[in-house]
């Protein structure tokens, strides 16, 4: 396999992974346009929303990774 294979491979793994996070948990609170709630410091329910939106962001990048690293290796 050539280096553009894995750059196919890599892109396709990449938009699996990253659709599947953003399926389960979506867009991150940041990107959508009501306000975003707030709740009061030093809480689980605060802790519990940072981990969900570092992992909408996480799962975000990974899409758009694998969505350039497959028109990669489409295109060469």
């Amino acid at each position: 396999m050539d280096m553009f294979s894995y750059f196919l491979v890599s892109g396709l793994g990449g938009i699996w992974l990253g659709s599947q996070i953003i399926w389960v948990v979506g867009f991150p609170r940041q990107l959508k346009s009501h306000k975003i709630e707030r709740t009061e410091k030093n809480s689980q329910e605060t802790f519990m929303l940072f981990w969900l939106d570092q992992y909408s962001w996480i799962g975000l990048t990974l899409l758009s990774f694998g969505i350039v690293f497959f028109f990669i290796g489409t295109v060469y």
